[in-house]
């Protein structure tokens, strides 16, 4: 089966086409600019092949137009029909309480997604526009959301209320919903695929670390708790977004500065976090660089945000009662090799022994503690496309 991955943002769009089954990705590649003028790169992995277009991307929907072209080309396509795409996942950031698994979507879900927009403003319209898109340019082909959230809606009462007036979670649904959850899923199979265990025998705590990060608890291959909440932007520092913190702040810095919420919320999303730190940068690279000079914030800001996962971890372990493996994925996590390092270390308490050989590794799915360590430490690229695509083909295949 081959299967299309769409990651719609708001001007910019992902894809893969895949078969799930075998796990070999046909193409991939990016639309970017969508809306002002239109950029496509396209990729194909048999080939080692990049290719470049300036391509007019008004909507959404000539970007998908463009992605069906590039994969129809004469020269650097993959297929030589439209109807050999048999499905399309589509990744939706935002499923309310409404889903708690990938679903095949219809009018019924294309309105719960509408009403869940409030959630999740930034992201869940240009999901929304890319299924459009997608049905519009490809009529009658099966399109399968998967949900951001939904590997969350596990989670218990006690880890997903927020002590406020309670008809706030009743009314206006306002509890922690968690994000990353896709990533979550895939490493944590993963995980318990590399231990050769049934992850129903598992406690697993699985660290999303990039420029958004989010931590999660994983018992019995179920998210009992994760770091972000009612949006991304709770939980560790990130690149650019501040994390927790105490709400009486926002009130302090609007009365002081006279922000309105509007411009206190640009500060807490897009110049907080180690940004906001070191006045240096969002990037982690040029983070450490900067430390080495004898930067003293990026240094700072490189502290902090291991504190806080560290932190995390070690709540994580305690709500479990106890923990069997700990993975890090995504950018910092699979790439940065110190931040691993200064997370994982300290806790030989609970039974976490590093080898800084092993962990002296990129990208690559491997353990990373010592052969001795009670638990033990894995590093797995996460891949939520084929976790996406390997949703789609099984709802599509029933």
């Amino acid at each position: 089966m081959k299967v299309l991955v769409i990651n719609a943002g708001s001007s910019s769009l992902k894809y893969q086409l895949m078969d799930p089954a075998t796990r070999e990705v046909f193409a991939k590649g990016l639309c970017e600019r969508i809306g002002i003028d239109g950029r496509l790169t396209h990729k194909v992995p048999a080939k080692d092949a990049k290719y470049e277009f300036e391509i007019p991307m008004p909507t959404h929907s000539e970007a998908i137009q463009a992605v069906l072209d590039a994969l129809l080309d004469a020269g650097h396509g993959v297929i030589k029909s439209a109807s050999e795409i048999d499905a399309v996942g589509h990744r939706v950031v935002h499923g309310g309480e409404k889903f708690a698994s990938s679903v095949r979507i219809t009018d019924e879900v294309m309105a719960a997604l509408e009403e869940c927009i409030p959630l999740a403003p930034l992201h869940n319209p240009a999901n929304i526009t890319g299924i459009k898109a997608c049905e519009k340019v490809m009529p009658g082909v099966p399109m399968v959301g998967v949900f951001d959230t939904a590997f969350h809606q596990t989670m218990p009462a006690k880890s997903y209320i927020y002590a406020l007036p309670y008809e706030f979670y009743e009314q206006d649904k306002v509890r922690r919903y968690g994000f990353h959850g896709t990533s979550h899923r895939y490493v944590s199979a993963r995980a318990a695929a590399m231990l050769g265990k049934p992850i129903e025998e598992l406690k697993i705590i699985t660290c999303h670390l990039g420029n958004g990060s989010s931590v999660a608890a994983v018992d019995g291959g179920k998210s009992v708790d994760t770091s972000m909440g009612f949006t991304p932007l709770a939980g560790v520092p990130m690149g650019t977004r501040a994390g927790d913190l105490d709400a009486g702040i926002l009130e302090y810095l609007m009365g002081k500065h006279g922000y309105d919420m509007k411009e206190m919320m640009t500060i807490l999303n897009k110049k907080s976090g180690v940004l906001g730190i070191s006045g240096v940068s969002s990037d982690f690279r040029d983070l450490e660089n900067a430390a080495k000079e004898g930067n003293q914030r990026a240094e700072l800001a490189l502290e902090a945000f291991q504190y806080s996962v560290k932190k995390l971890v070690g709540a994580y372990a305690a709500a479990m009662g106890g923990v069997d493996a700990i993975v890090f994925t995504a950018g910092v996590g699979e790439n940065d090799a110190a931040t691993r390092m200064a997370v994982a270390s300290g806790l030989e308490f609970m039974g976490v022994k590093m080898d800084a050989e092993a962990n002296n590794v990129r990208g690559k799915e491997t353990v990373i503690s010592s052969a001795d360590s009670k638990v033990k430490v894995l590093l797995i690229p996460t891949d939520e496309e084929l976790m996406i695509a390997m949703d789609t083909a099984e709802i599509v295949g029933k």
